[in-house]
């Protein structure tokens, strides 16, 4: 079976990589798997021209020159030019890459901001989606994010200081109601995204999350000063109850030997404990999500089991409540 061009491309620029020397023309006709197909010596070379200038046409540094003691040319790949340099980017920048990642929700976008993550996580960045994530690497999801045409109104609306009316969802299953806002930030935390501002109807400080925010949003025309004292991260951390130095305290889960890996992987403390006859371990959280901690006790069944605080232990009984009656049902 022939070798495909993609194939023989790709043999051609490992064979290049992999010498300090200049290989001449035929020396990599013997080397390289695909050029054996060639008929002829006259075949070869037409075909070694068109892969030389498909190789630069990518940027690849293809060099010639000879090597000692040698009259005929060769060529290699400058391997330091085409490797690139060590990716270093601060907490800022890693959280920035993952966000704008996560607003290309065209699927053929989608690809490529899956691969570009995939490329960064393989060279050792760690990708983070909020710059206040302590524990853990997680990626905002459009379906965290919301509607983009949402996103989109209320970032000019924030830049241009415009008010805005939209219909919101207290909760997934709540009528809509419609709310009018001076909005002073659009934020991610934890992995969510929320508008936080000031109230007009209610003349307080409010939080929103865009995914329970429906379209269409309407853009005002009066415009409005933002507090210049005011930390739109701080107040999505208090309203959202993540406040690192909030009064919930550690969370603790009893978690079975071997079960529960992503309960464990954020624990700061592991304490090894029988429960029922079973072998586990009292997990330790100090940074934790009640809604994304409940569900994956709930998640783990009769393998986890809510210690303290109280809200998290009435969050998971009313969990598993919620999962017994859907099964009866």
């Amino acid at each position: 079976m022939a070798t495909s061009k993609i194939e023989r491309l790709m043999n051609l620029v490992i064979c290049l990589l992999s010498t300090e020397h200049y290989l001449t023309a035929d020396k990599i006709r013997t080397l390289v798997k695909g050029y054996d197909d060639s008929r002829s010596t006259e075949a070869f070379n037409r075909m070694f021209e068109r892969d030389k200038n498909e190789l630069r046409d990518l940027g690849i540094p293809l060099e010639t020159g000879r090597h000692l003691g040698s009259e005929i040319e060769g060529y290699r790949v400058n391997r330091s030019a085409y490797e690139l340099p060590a990716i270093d980017l601060d907490r800022d920048e890693s959280a920035a890459v993952t966000m704008a990642a996560a607003l290309w929700d065209d699927p053929s976008m989608a690809s490529v901001a899956r691969t570009a993550l995939l490329k960064l996580r393989a060279g050792g960045v760690e990708l983070v989606a909020d710059t206040d994530l302590t524990v853990g690497v997680r990626a905002a999801t459009p379906r965290a994010m919301g509607s983009e045409a949402v996103v989109a109104v209320l970032l000019r609306a924030v830049e241009n200081q415009l008010p805005v009316t939209f219909s919101h969802r207290p909760s997934p299953t709540a009528e809509p109601t419609t709310r009018r806002l001076e909005p002073w930030g659009v934020v991610t935390h934890r992995g969510r995204w929320y508008v936080v501002g000031h109230d007009l109807d209610r003349g307080k400080t409010r939080t929103f999350r865009l995914s329970r925010i429906l379209e269409p949003v309407e853009i005002g025309t009066a415009t409005f000063t933002r507090p210049d004292d005011v930390d739109v991260r701080a107040l999505v951390a208090a309203a959202a109850g993540f406040a690192d130095s909030g009064d919930r305290g550690v969370a603790r889960v009893w978690v079975a030997e071997g079960r529960g890996g992503g309960v464990r992987r954020a624990a700061t403390d592991l304490e090894p404990s029988e429960r029922g006859g079973r072998a586990g371990a009292i997990v330790s959280l100090r940074e934790w999500s009640a809604d994304s901690l409940a569900r994956q006790v709930v998640g783990l069944g009769e393998d986890a089991v809510a210690l303290e605080p109280p809200v998290l232990v009435d969050l998971v009984v009313a969990g598993l409540r919620g999962a017994l009656a859907g099964a009866d049902a």
